[in-house]
Order: C-alpha cells, then structure tokens, then sequence
C-alpha cells in the first residue's frame, strides 16, 4: 500500500464529489423548507387571525382573537388623556357621540380632559378611598391585567362543589407567610364580600348555636372600645339577631366579663378589636377576659404600609381586606382566617347563604393581584414599599403644618421597629385623629367644615365631638388640597382670623 499515493487520491475524489454534494443538500433543505411552508399555511391561521378578529364562527381557532380585541379595547380606554387629573374607565358614561368613555374627573378638577382647576375648593378627607396606591398599579398594568371569557365560571360553584378559589386561598397563606402578618396555617379561610360582610358573618358564627336555645337565654352583648369603627354597631344593630345585639363599649362591661362564666345564663360577649384602630391607628389588643368572651381581631391595616408588624398576629378569629394592602376597595373582597371548624363553618353557611359566595370574577380578580404583590416583595417595585413611602411622607407633612397650630392637634406616633422591613420605620397611619384644643371648638367637624376641610366627625366612634377623623389614603390631588386648606387654617391663628373661629 501506497500512502502517500493513496492519499492524494482520496483528495481528488473529494474534490469532485463536493460540487455534487452540495446540490443534493440544497435540493433536501428546500424540500423541507418548502414542507415547512405547506404545513404552516395548512394548520396555522393567517397573520389577519392571530392579530386583528375572530373567525367567522366567532372564535379564535388556534390564535389570540377575542384576548386580543378585549385588551385593545382596554387599552384605548386607559390611554384616554385625562391630563393626570382624572381617568377613563371602560364602564364608564360613553359620549353622545358613541365613541370611548370619557374622563371622570378628581375632586376640584372639571373640563372634558380634567385639566381645569376649581379655585378655593373643599377638601374631601372623609373616605377611607385607598386611591394612593393607583400610580403603582399604573405602574404594573400588564403584571395585574387579567382577561376574562364570556363563559368564566357561569356556575355558582368553583372547584369541587365550593364558593371559594382554591388557588386563591392558596396565594392568601404566602401572602401572610411572606409578609409575616398573620399566622394562617392551621386556621380557616372564609371569603366574603369585603370586611363589611365579614362583620355580621362572624358575629352570627361567634353567637349561641341554636335559635330556640338563644330565644330563652340572654343574646350575645357585641362590643367595641371607643373610639372604634362605627360600622361594628351600624351593622349590628341593622340585622338585630335573636342571638346578638349590640351591647355598646366594653368599659361597661369589663368587669362584668372578668366575673361572669358561660353557665350563669349570660349571653356572653363578642369584642372587635381593631388593630391599628380606625380611627386612631394604635395596637390595640382585646379588652375583656374571661370564658364568655370572644374576640374578631379586625386587621384590615394590619400591613406594613400602615404600621410597623412586631409580629404575626395568631388570635383565634381575624378578619382582612384587600382594600387596605392592594387598594381595590371596589373589588369588595375580604377573608377571615378562623382557628375553630365549627366557627368557620358557620361563617361560610352565613356568606354562602346570603350571596352565595364573594364574585368568581372578584376572586379571579384578586388571584391576578396577590400574585402580583407576590412577585414583587422586598425588591424594588415592593408594594408595601412603595405606600410606606407615600403615607409616611403625607404624615411628615401633615405633621409639620399641624405642629405650627394652638387650635388642632393630632394623635402621637413614635417609629417602631418592623418585622417586614426589618429596622426601624416612622409612622405612616391611614387616619389623622384630629382634636380640636380651644375650649370654643366643642364641634371639631364644624370647625374643619368652616375651613373648608371635610371629615368624619368623632361622635359616631363614641369619642365625642372634639375629636374628627382626616383620610389620609385618598389620592394626590385631594391630598394637595387638604394640605392647602390645613395650611390655611394654620396660617389664619396668626390673625386670630381662622376660618370657623368665634371671631369671625
């Protein structure tokens, strides 16, 4: 054998085989590629599907049809100019012209795009509206969106015969886990239609079991410390129960519940205990003790936007709602996290029974929503993070013009450490507790009223007439306006000439 010889010959063999080669793999890749295009016009749907419509059945084959044509529509009507004054929303007014909903305009603002301000107007602090939080999620528009098919959940139930998501129950314990609030394993979830459906559902499952029984033995007192949130008693009082009723604060009751047992034929009591109070923001814990006792700990600012968390509340019946920590007040979604089987139970035959269960589209809703707060903790779109920065700076500058006044105080705050955070943070409350200090000013919500400032006066929380409540959690521009016109009362004891005062 030849080496050498062999080799060069094998070269020049390759050589003329190569052109040969290359034309039979050039004729296989067009073959495939022209295979590829037969398949993907014969399967696929054209470019005009996938994009712009529907089929003519009205569905959307294998592309994104009826998604798409609902989020352009959405789309169109957030991107309406409301000159950041105002919004558009899709069930809003549509004009006469029959096109887009037009602008619905803030507090003192006015024209078709909202861009006219209103001089010397009133200030609305009176709501508990948790608009601050829009711009984040103008912010995380596309992370919050969800889309919902005309045949989303036509049922009554969800999964497995239930009114409730399971997945959002789901998204609910890492929610508390995350945020180190509340302890939610071994406990109970009950949804309802916001914290104003959990009040009476949870007093109904806390009162005696059986009706006959109840009829012949004294009701269950329902009691609050004052000053507390007026809806405990309005609601209350409004379905007056056989097994309830409303027994008014617990100072008349304290020692009363320290002596008495179950078996004295009292009907016991239920206590709410806000924490932080609405409307003076301070932990709170529960007043009475004693067997005939129970307690509905309302934590609906229990979140570390509202207040520093110095641990995870475990109490045996706790009540949320996701007004307060995602600021979709309109959702009306809330949850009660309950130790005892038979309680929650009982508050769920309540739900179930007089609405059937909170919205399957809330709830999809507030799935999308918790998901989204989720993703974000402690990084830098953290929404926790995001409304401390707002509320702690509303209540600096608050703080600041109210500091300079003899006439007006407010409730005192001290930073305090936070679990969440993980230092030290400065108070951030929802509500400014106004006391009205002149001996003149007997009604602290005429005194504001005159100075052009709306509020809620203090005498529906049993704390009295010197005492109002001031909304902190409204939008920029309502909070704008409250600071001019708490800036103008300030400003006006120079002259002894305040709006509202005796020498006017």
């Amino acid at each position: 054998m030849k080496p050498a010889a062999g080799g060069d010959g094998g070269g020049q063999q390759a050589s003329r085989r190569r052109p040969a080669d290359l034309g039979l793999l050039a004729l296989l890749g067009s073959s495939l590629l022209l295979n590829a295009v037969f398949l993907a016009r014969h399967f696929l749907p054209p470019p005009a599907r996938l994009l712009d419509g529907v089929d003519a059945a009205g569905g959307g084959g294998c592309g994104l049809s009826w998604a798409l044509q609902a989020a352009r529509e959405a789309e169109a009507v957030a991107a309406v100019d409301c000159s950041g004054h105002g919004q558009a929303f899709l069930d809003g007014v549509v004009g006469e012209d029959g096109g887009r909903p037009g602008c619905e305009c803030n507090a003192c603002f006015s024209g078709p795009d909202c861009s006219l301000r209103t001089p010397g107007c009133t200030a609305d602090a009176d709501s508990g509206n948790p608009l601050f939080l829009e711009p984040y999620w103008r912010r995380h528009a596309a992370a919050s969106a969800v889309v919902v098919s005309g045949w989303h959940r036509m049922s009554y139930s969800t999964t497995d015969g239930m009114f409730q998501s399971v997945e959002l129950e789901r998204q609910i314990r890492r929610l508390h886990r995350a945020v180190g609030n509340a302890i939610a394993d071994g406990k109970r979830i009950v949804f309802a239609a916001g914290s104003m459906q959990l009040i009476n559902a949870l007093v109904y499952a806390l009162s005696p079991d059986d009706a006959n029984a109840a009829s012949s033995s004294p009701p269950a007192r329902v009691v609050a410390t004052a000053p507390y949130y007026p809806a405990y008693k309005a609601q209350t009082k409004m379905f007056d129960g056989r097994e309830y009723r409303w027994g008014g604060t617990t100072a008349l009751w304290a020692n009363a519940s320290r002596n008495s047992t179950t078996d004295d034929g009292d009907g016991g009591f239920i206590e709410f205990v806000t924490s932080p109070n609405n409307p003076d923001a301070q932990l709170e814990k529960a007043v009475l003790g004693g067997s005939s006792a129970a307690a509905i700990f309302d934590h609906a600012y229990y979140w570390p936007h509202f207040t520093h968390i110095p641990a995870p509340s475990d109490e045996d019946v706790m009540m949320f709602t996701m007004s307060k920590p995602s600021g979709h007040a309109g959702s009306r979604f809330g949850w009660a996290l309950i130790r005892d089987e038979k309680v929650a139970k009982k508050a769920y035959e309540y739900v179930k029974m007089s609405v059937m269960g909170a919205s399957r589209d809330t709830q999809l809703r507030m799935l999308g929503i918790v998901k989204a707060m989720l993703a974000n903790l402690h990084g830098e779109e953290d929404i926790f993070a995001f409304g401390y920065d707002v509320m702690r700076s509303r209540w600096r500058r608050l703080s600041t013009a109210v500091s300079r006044s003899r006439r007006i105080s407010l409730q005192k705050m001290a930073p305090e450490y936070c679990t969440y955070f993980k230092r030290v943070r400065e108070p951030s409350p929802a509500y400014a507790w106004v006391k009205c200090e002149r001996e003149e000013d007997e009604d602290c919500y005429d005194v504001l009223l005159k100075a052009k400032i709306i509020t809620r006066t203090g005498v529906a929380n049993e704390a009295g007439s010197r005492y109002t409540r001031i909304s902190l959690l409204k939008g920029d521009d309502d909070f704008e306006v409250l600071m001019e016109r708490v800036t103008d009362l300030v400003n006006a004891e120079k002259y002894d000439d305040a709006p509202g005062s005796s020498s006017m």
